[in-house]
């Protein structure tokens, strides 16, 4: 795509963070009458394109949007202390070399998270956070294990999230739906309890998924509690190919008859998997950033999620757990924008992906279609 027919120019780190549309010289001959004079021409930045574009963000982990000035703060109103001096020696430590050395972090801050206003406070100030980045919808996941293995309730998690969720759709407009996820390092009897703990609130839970170390523990270890969570009419999703084989894609297809693949990425390595999953219009939620905190990727330049999109795959961009891995929904838009020289039309199509493949109602996925159509329709080209 041509300049002019509004591909994106690579912009710079410090460019991704101006704000505000800005005016430039158009380019081509003046009219003679015009001699002396430029017309000028609207053009947006990239970051301020990506913040406007109606999109929803279907990977979020919610424990993994708390931030380390939070962990400080609750808890000290928790009474809880914590193994590090201050909020940058906490920082320091989200160093990772493989997702089991995030997993150990992000369990131990997840300690701090004690009562339903700590759950609802996590969760206001995620869509806050969200809802600045253009974010219209999220379905965003839980790991209550995480958090009855310390004796917090099942309870507490859940009407904690919920009562966040419902004040952000008053708020600001942003509606949700709640994902429960199994952890997939314990076994299935401990899903299953979960899942009949769950029970009360499965009216509004809008599916299951599958988190957590993902080498050596299989989808298919899980194929009896996600046959029980479809059969109470739930939406199954599960991690798969981020770390593990192209294999466990397969797995999560065919053994849990997922209706949504969390990460995806390693079933490029195979060829017929790749042509299933678009024939199937199977989503994947690509995560970029984690992708590239956890070495998934070396650089962002080296990222599969294009490609995907040539495939024909229904990809999508997510930030899965944004405090740890240095940016929320927008800033993985941007960063990877940057990185493999996304189109304007790239962009829409992103962000259709993510209504299409949410779990929202036809006619609120057609409402949201309109709005990207007369949100890109009304924008000037990307600078």
């Amino acid at each position: 795509m041509t300049e002019g027919s509004g591909a994106i120019k690579a912009v710079g780190r410090g460019a991704a963070n101006r704000r505000g549309a800005h005016f430039v010289a158009a380019p081509g001959r003046l009219d003679a009458g015009a001699a002396g004079q430029h017309t000028l021409a609207a053009m947006v930045s990239l970051p301020d394109f990506i913040r406007g574009l109606p999109k929803a963000e279907l990977h979020l982990h919610i424990e993994g949007s708390l931030e380390p000035e939070q962990m400080f703060a609750f808890a000290g109103r928790n009474g809880i202390a914590l193994p590090f001096a201050s909020v940058e020696a906490l920082r320091a430590a989200y160093a990772f070399a493989k997702l089991q050395d995030f997993l150990d972090i992000y369990y131990q801050g997840a300690d701090v998270l004690r009562t339903e206003a700590d759950f609802r406070d996590l969760a206001l100030a995620y869509f806050r956070r969200v809802a600045a980045d253009g974010a219209r919808h999220v379905e965003l996941f839980f790991d209550p294990q995480t958090h009855t293995s310390r004796g917090i309730p099942f309870a507490v998690a859940a009407e904690g999230l919920l009562a966040g969720m419902a004040q952000a759709e008053r708020e600001l407009g942003v509606s949700s739906k709640l994902i429960l996820c199994f952890l997939r390092h314990l076994d299935e009897d401990a899903a299953f309890a979960t899942l009949r703990e769950a029970e009360p609130w499965l009216d509004r839970i809008v599916g299951v998924g599958l988190d957590s170390s993902e080498v050596g523990h299989p989808p298919s270890k899980f194929a009896g509690v996600f046959r029980a969570a479809r059969e109470r009419g739930l939406k199954l999703v599960a991690h798969a190919g981020e770390e593990g084989p192209p294999a466990y894609v397969r797995e999560a297809l065919d053994l849990l008859h997922v209706d949504r693949i969390d990460h995806g990425n390693r079933a490029l390595e195979d060829a017929e998997l790749v042509r299933r999953l678009a024939r199937e219009a199977m989503t994947l939620t690509v995560c970029p950033l984690s992708n590239l905190k956890l070495c998934v990727v070396g650089d962002l330049a080296d990222h599969p999620l294009k490609r995907m999109l040539q495939l024909g795959l229904k990809a999508t961009v997510n930030a899965d757990d944004p405090a740890y891995f240095g940016g929320y929904l927008a800033e993985n838009w941007i960063a990877v924008s940057q990185a493999l020289g996304l189109t304007r039309e790239d962009l829409v199509t992103l962000a259709k992906n993510s209504f299409t493949g949410s779990f929202l109602a036809p006619e609120e996925v057609a409402r949201h279609l309109a709005a990207i159509d007369a949100y890109a329709q009304a924008q000037p080209e990307i600078a």
